[in-house]
């Protein structure tokens, strides 16, 4: 496991290689999001079957600016000190005060954009931190991060003080993955300690493209979260893909205790 920091980029030029993003569902004033085959009823019944602690009533300090409907947020205690919150929506979106916060780049091995949630994370950021990850010092042919490690640059245009970079594995089996994906959340939160993060939010790293499903992947984030967080005060997942979220907020559901929340 290695983590590195990149090094501060002031001002540079806008660069050709960024162009628009196709922008997710609109919000018209409900969920940006659109279920299918169950998805929010499936949700309901979680709500319903989740033990939920009795005591005050807690507002997560990170949110999705964009305001997707509060329906697709679970509140769950990680650890005494900690919350764990799943959200459905855009990773982009998220803060929670632009100095301790960041978000975690599902990012690959060259670290200069790709599809998915890396690709919209450097055009939402603009071309600084292209630049940032140019910077990077090759470690070999087409890497500048190997898989299971991490590097941090600053937020830039993100509404996050930074931007932890981890490489998760292609998948390929249980026993060759595994390790290297519950080593690419340790990565992150090393670097999240290290930079006095308090509030940190992931996407599902490897699912999607990489193709880790989606009940072996939450399994390992989730186990890892509660392994490593306890120098954090809010753990989140954003998750944009249904299965995902379902998938998270099911094992959730088993493993913690749903929290009221505002």
């Amino acid at each position: 496991m290695i983590c590195r920091i990149a090094g501060n980029v002031l001002k540079f030029r806008h660069s050709p290689l960024f162009t628009g993003f196709p922008a997710m569902a609109a919000n018209n004033g409900g969920s940006a999001f659109h279920t299918e085959s169950g998805g929010l009823e499936k949700y309901e019944e979680q709500k319903t079957s989740s033990p939920i602690m009795n005591g005050p009533v807690l507002v997560p300090k990170g949110h999705l600016r964009t305001g997707e409907g509060l329906s697709y947020r679970a509140t769950f205690h990680l650890k005494e000190s900690c919350l764990l919150v799943l959200h459905r929506g855009d990773l982009t979106q998220w803060t929670a005060d632009g100095e301790s916060d960041a978000i975690v780049n599902a990012a690959n091995t060259r670290m200069l954009g790709g599809g998915g949630v890396d690709g919209a994370i450097h055009r939402a950021a603009g071309p600084d931190l292209y630049i940032a990850c140019l910077e990077l010092p090759v470690l070999e042919r087409n890497v500048r991060c190997r898989t299971g490690d991490a590097v941090i640059t600053e937020g830039f245009r993100l509404p996050v003080s930074k931007i932890i970079h981890t490489v998760g594995p292609i998948y390929l089996s249980d026993d060759v993955s595994a390790p290297l994906l519950e080593s690419s959340y340790k990565s992150s939160f090393v670097l999240a300690v290290n930079n006095g993060i308090q509030y940190l939010a992931f996407p599902a790293i490897s699912c999607g493209t990489y193709g880790y499903p989606y009940d072996k992947a939450a399994e390992i984030a989730l186990k890892t979260v509660r392994k490593f967080s306890d120098k954090l005060k809010e753990v989140h997942f954003v998750l944009f893909e249904e299965g995902a979220w379902l998938e998270w907020l099911e094992k959730s559901s088993k493993e913690f205790n749903r929290v009221t929340t505002k």
